[in-house]
């Protein structure tokens, strides 16, 4: 497989990184809103926004909530709302939270629907929120099944998409600037799925977007139709085009750690942040090394209005 990353990125143009910050658990699902840049910073239980210069602060805090809790509250996807309020996966809990900027509740139970824990998540402009989820339960040593994606709608009921095929573990999640696609990766088959979306949020007319040269976790979307992908393990983030040509790679070095997602941001959405992680599988072990950290690398075509 390696062999395999190596030719895929041979002909791509070459980008380089610099780290921005560091001192992080499993950092996961960045995102860019309102000029500010966050990401789950997911074994401390918190989201936390980063400044130009590398500096945090705490956006969303769960620790008093994981206290309380015998279920790891770990938070992964997150979006907002029409009205300003903050969505966010519960991965354990396998809940839809809703952060009003003081309190965390209850938005959505979907434990019916998810056998394992569940994952990222992107919210749509009317406050539709599509979730990804691994299927079964890989913290513990299940083997790999597939499963549904889930849908909360804005009234707040709960359904799985069954109708457009199970996933081999869905992960990254996106919708396009104009909401005519939305577009996940099957983390499991190595491939960057896309179906079609409808004004009311339906899908439907899936189909292999791209083949992926390593297993892909989060993603992004830019202005031309690009999927960038972080590809953990392999020393990569890429590019890829529909069809599945890698157009840009983005090399992280492994010594540092496995690019585990991306997003585009900055005041012209020309920034990709790659968030970088040590320690996945050892919750306890991730918090107290806190090697984890946050590289930026500057690409030539903007993540203009794509989801997330």
């Amino acid at each position: 497989m390696v062999d395999a990353v190596s030719e895929a990125v041979r002909n791509a143009r070459s980008i380089p990184a610099r780290e921005l910050a560091r001192g992080f658990s499993w950092p996961e699902c960045p995102r860019w809103h309102d000029g500010a840049f966050y990401f789950s910073d997911m074994y401390n239980h918190t989201v936390l926004a980063v400044a130009e210069d590398g500096s945090t602060s705490v956006f969303i805090d769960a620790r008093e909530r994981d206290a309380a809790t015998d279920v790891e509250v770990v938070l992964g996807g997150f979006g907002w709302l029409p009205d300003g309020r903050v969505l966010v996966t519960s991965m354990h809990e396998k809940l839809v939270l809703v952060w009003d900027g003081t309190a965390l509740e209850t938005w959505a139970d979907l434990s019916d629907l998810a056998p394992g824990p569940i994952n990222d998540m992107v919210v749509d402009a009317d406050g539709r929120a599509y979730v990804t989820q691994l299927g079964f339960d890989l913290f513990n040593g299940a083997e790999v099944a597939a499963s549904d994606l889930l849908v909360v709608e804005p009234d707040r009921s709960v359904r799985a998409l069954s109708d457009v095929g199970s996933f081999l573990g869905a992960n990254g999640i996106a919708i396009t600037a104009d909401g005519t696609r939305l577009i996940t990766v099957e983390a499991f088959a190595s491939r960057v799925e896309v179906l079609d979306r409808a004004a009311d949020g339906t899908l439907s007319n899936r189909r292999t977007f791209a083949a992926a040269p390593f297993l892909p976790d989060g993603i992004c979307l830019d202005d031309e139709g690009g999927v960038w992908a972080a590809m953990p393990g392999s020393g990569y983030v890429v590019r890829i085009v529909e069809g599945g040509t890698v157009t840009d790679a983005v090399a992280i070095p492994l010594e540092s750690g496995f690019g585990s997602a991306c997003g585009l941001g900055g005041t012209d959405r020309r920034t990709l942040y790659v968030t970088v992680g040590l320690e996945v599988m050892d919750f306890a072990k991730s918090r107290a090394e806190g090697l984890a950290s946050i590289w930026v690398a500057d690409v030539a075509v903007s993540g203009g209005k794509n989801r997330p």
